[in-house]
């Protein structure tokens, strides 16, 4: 039932008070206004007013007395009026209670009357409190009726990307390059905006680039961050890595790449749903995190954090709101992206009574939105102690898929050393003769052998840093130095590492196809030692299920 049908019917019921929570006030208060004279919809045409303790009641945009601008004597007009009459309240809450204000019960009493007059009136008469705040005293709650009012549609925020495009098409100043599809992806990218809000956005992309295109996403995110900001539990990530970012992982990639445009209308025309989500587990520093940075950029949705650590506050009770305001904002931005960051940790007391069953909650309270979730909200979690997280958020229906990082092979390590060379060798007093070719980039890999990605990196990094320190370009030499020096994370956490495979073996899909394990048919050795027989085949003891996308 949509909001127009849904206030008809309480208004035909003689519902005496009713409260909207909305920050649009100027969109609820037309549709009620053509609601009140519509004979089809309520039978009995009413006389609109509105209230503001700034300028009392105004009907037809006439204010009234000043007197009628104090609560009572507004309560007293409402009483008084014998004709059939909508009457809406603006920001009445700021007398009935609630953040650290102090309720007025002479007021709170003179509502409780009127509830009585109103329902035994010869003409019918309703009361809507228009306000952003929920705040309603416990001696009402018997009284008012609380109506959702939702945020614009997709329909309705894209009637004002139309009409911005036709009201500038004319203007030479202005470019405008959008396909139908990228219409629909930006309009799709401001849900979860006021009208103002996006019509805002809108207009800022037309200022600062000067027209609007599939670029212009950039600026209705940014009015999204102030939504995201405000709940304290959730940061926005700017996504600056790109999957091309990514050495390796050709598994995900195509698996993402697949589910790209998922979200759109053209997608559930299709039949399709949109793709809930992945959990990636692995060794630390091998890619898990960039590969949740780098989906935002290459889907073109905005990339949420969810922090655990401040889910769980102090207060009792409080974690567990937290969540669901974390969930509902996600929610009123989608489409978007979730991303959990090594959530094995902030479930970890679900176990244990030492927390009174807070974590327990949180959790029951995920897992049940997580499965039964309309909204296009992907989830993805990273996890390096998987063998931690319960059984039941690793179920089919939580995620889509689970995906297994391990230790790069030599071709992935070869691609991690060209993204990062490439990515830092700009200058030409570091590049100098410096050449990053098939050659150099095996003869890297070979001697990084069990090396993760994070490591590699910071081998780069640290051979810059030689070659700078003494004033010259980058050499092989200064890489070899550093490789030499470092002791990789497969030697100082190998039984844990080992841990980690044997139970991605069967449980997960590995992240490198088969393509890529050339010349890796066997464990790398970890510690000094094998993880497997000299004639053992990889498949049987490296982590995860060797399926290609």
């Amino acid at each position: 039932m949509n909001f127009n049908q849904e206030m008809a019917n309480y208004f035909r019921a003689r519902f005496p008070f009713l409260h909207i929570t909305t920050w649009e006030e100027e969109r609820v208060i037309s549709e009620l206004r053509t609601l009140a004279q519509s004979e089809e919809m309520i039978k009995t045409p009413r006389t609109f007013f509105t209230w503001s303790v700034t300028e009392g009641f105004k009907r037809n945009e006439e204010s009234g007395p000043d007197a009628m601008k104090t609560p009572v004597k507004a309560l007293d007009f409402i009483e008084k009026y014998k004709e059939p009459a909508i009457f809406v309240l603006k920001d009445f809450h700021v007398f009935l209670g609630g953040e650290n204000r102090t309720a007025d019960p002479s007021i709170i009493r003179k509502i409780r009357d009127l509830s009585v007059v109103l329902e035994k009136s010869p003409a019918p008469k309703n009361v809507v409190f228009l306000s952003p705040s929920e705040h309603i005293p416990f001696d009402l709650q018997k009284d008012l009726t609380v109506v959702e009012y939702g945020l614009p549609t997709f329909e309705d925020i894209k009637e004002v990307l139309r009409k911005m495009i036709d009201v500038n098409r004319s203007n030479s100043r202005i470019t405008i390059t959008l396909t139908s599809e990228d219409e629909e992806r930006l309009a799709k990218a401001a849900m979860g905006l006021t009208l103002q809000e996006a019509e805002n956005a809108f207009a800022l992309a037309l200022v600062t680039r000067g027209g609007l295109d599939l670029n212009s996403l950039e600026s209705v995110l940014h009015e999204k961050q102030q939504i995201i900001k405000k709940t304290g539990v959730l940061e926005y990530i700017k996504s600056e890595p790109r999957i091309s970012d990514v050495g390796g992982l050709e598994n995900i990639k195509r698996w993402l790449k697949k589910r790209n445009r998922s979200w759109l209308d053209s997608a559930a025309e299709y039949g399709l749903p949109s793709p809930k989500g992945l959990l990636l587990t692995g060794v630390p520093g091998c890619g898990k995190s960039l590969i949740a940075k780098s989906i935002s950029s290459m889907w073109h949705l905005p990339l949420l954090k969810l922090d655990m650590g401040k889910i769980f506050s102090g207060i009792v009770g409080s974690s567990e709101g937290n969540l669901r305001k974390a969930i509902a904002t996600a929610e009123a931005i989608s489409p978007c992206i979730l991303w959990i960051d090594e959530i094995e940790k902030g479930l970890s007391g679900i176990d244990s009574s030492g927390d009174s069953g807070t974590s327990s909650r949180v959790f029951g309270t995920l897992l049940t939105w997580m499965q039964e979730k309309s909204k296009p909200v992907f989830v993805i979690a990273t996890a390096n102690n998987i063998q931690s997280l319960p059984p039941e958020l690793l179920r089919k229906g939580r995620f889509d898929e689970i995906f297994f990082v391990d230790l790069p092979t030599k071709k992935e390590r070869m691609d991690i050393f060209n993204i990062h060379l490439s990515k830092r060798l700009t200058s030409p007093k570091a590049r100098g003769d410096f050449q990053i070719d098939e050659e150099t980039l095996s003869l890297l890999a070979d001697r990084t052998e069990t090396f993760i990605g994070a490591e590699i990196e910071q081998i780069c990094i640290a051979a810059l840093f030689e070659a700078f320190s003494e004033e010259r370009s980058l050499t092989v030499n200064d890489l070899k130095k550093v490789i030499a020096n470092t002791v990789p994370l497969s030697k100082t956490q190998s039984e844990q590492i080992r841990k980690i495979r044997e139970w991605a073996n069967l449980r997960a899909v590995a992240a490198t196809p088969q393509e890529d394990r050339a010349g890796y048919d066997k464990l790398p050795k970890i510690n000094g030692a094998d993880s497997a027989e000299p004639d053992q085949d990889i498949s049987s003891t490296r982590g995860g299920r060797s399926l290609d996308f």
